[in-house]
């Protein structure tokens, strides 16, 4: 696992404390594109947290993008996010 995985693992379970938190690095998919050769990354997440709740998506997001703020200048290009409360991953309460 990437230095990189492990950072934004650790800096999601700090701000949202996820039930879940997968994190699929899919930057060798964009390789050429013009943000890859930036340096930074293309992830994919998934995340289950009840600070979800009652939030929108646009909310959500910003609270991810919030959470990550220190890396997103340089170690994260781009961010697909999909965030869940626990009641919409099927989780029970």
């Amino acid at each position: 696992m990437s230095d990189r995985i492990d950072r934004i693992r650790k800096l999601l379970q700090a701000g949202l404390a996820p039930l879940e938190c997968q994190v699929e690095d899919e930057s060798a998919l964009h390789a050429g594109h013009a943000g890859a050769a930036s340096g930074g990354g293309h992830y994919r997440l998934r995340l289950v947290s009840s600070r979800f709740e009652g939030q929108p998506r646009v909310a959500r997001h910003r609270l991810v993008y919030d959470a990550l703020q220190e890396m997103m200048q340089n170690d994260i290009h781009a961010l697909a996010i999909t965030a869940l409360t626990p009641a919409e991953a099927g989780m029970a309460p």
